[in-house]
């Protein structure tokens, strides 16, 4: 039973190791211990919040049983994934003059992966004249990659103070965040924008999406003023006119020639009740 397994006597720590795999490619991950008797136990350890095996009484164990082997006290790991990366440890036990020996490694696996198609932010239209920031960002590489704008198919440099050949905005680009912003966005920087998002890995594009910067209609809004006023003073020359005529006053004439009517049928009414009292 592992639980019962004592260690009497513990090898000064070795250097610590870092190994760097690529994503879906091989690895292998040394123990480095020189000293291997008859009757040694190896064992293979993943460290984190819970430890897990990875090689326990001479197998492999979980998901390493199909893409894994051993070499000697090492492990080739095959078609390492990012969910291989952390920390491991190897743990070599002999029994010794004062009870078991127990030397261990300690090994971190770091996974480089290639950036995924970055999602691309750019707006389908514009004003001319206004501020204007165009998004890109990549969740998946690492080492977190840099990014680069094209226009029409044309690279843009990083920053500028006048964008590519045939333009005369100026702009800014982050090649950290992905950001590319406008400061006054003019009708010459219309065009088709991609992102490409690259680390030592590799480098992958997004699909290209046009931006389309207008000038404000100036004349168009100008008109559209005029007719609103033109609205608004036709209603008001309708009100004087109908009071002109009088038909607000018909009105009113009416409704109190309907109060009057109501108060000569009341005071008929009146009249006829106190008749019959007097009779």
């Amino acid at each position: 039973n592992h639980s019962d397994h004592k260690a009497y006597g513990v090898s000064a720590p070795k250097d610590h190791q870092v190994v760097t795999a690529i994503e879906y490619q091989e690895v292998v991950l040394a123990c480095r211990n020189p000293r291997k008797t008859i009757s040694f136990r190896l064992e293979w350890k993943k460290l984190g919040r819970s430890v897990s095996f990875v090689y326990y009484q001479q197998a492999l164990q979980g998901d390493f049983k199909n893409r894994a082997e051993m070499i000697d006290l090492s492990i080739r790991i095959k078609n390492v994934t990012r969910n291989d990366a952390g920390k491991y440890r190897c743990e070599v036990s002999a029994p010794s003059e004062q009870g078991q020996n127990l030397e261990e490694d300690t090994i971190t696996l770091e996974v480089l992966v290639a950036p995924a198609v970055p999602s691309c932010e750019v707006p389908t239209s514009a004003l001319s004249g206004t501020v204007v920031e165009l998004r890109c960002q990549d969740k998946e590489g690492n080492p977190a990659p840099e990014y680069t704008w094209f226009k029409d198919g044309n690279r843009l440099l990083e920053n500028s103070n006048f964008g590519p050949q045939s333009t005369n905005s100026s702009y800014t680009m982050n090649i950290k965040s992905g950001t590319l912003q406008f400061n006054t966005v003019s009708k010459l920087d219309s065009g088709e924008y991609s992102c490409e998002a690259r680390n030592s890995v590799g480098y992958r594009r997004c699909p290209g999406k046009r931006m389309q910067v207008d000038d404000l209609n100036i004349s168009g809004i100008i008109a559209a003023v005029v007719v609103v006023a033109l609205v608004i003073s036709v209603c008001g020359l309708g009100v004087c006119y109908a009071q002109r005529k009088g038909y607000f006053s018909k009105e009113t004439s009416f409704q109190k020639s309907s109060s009057a009517s109501k108060d000569t049928t009341i005071n008929e009414n009146d009249f006829k009740h106190t008749k019959s009292f007097i009779i």
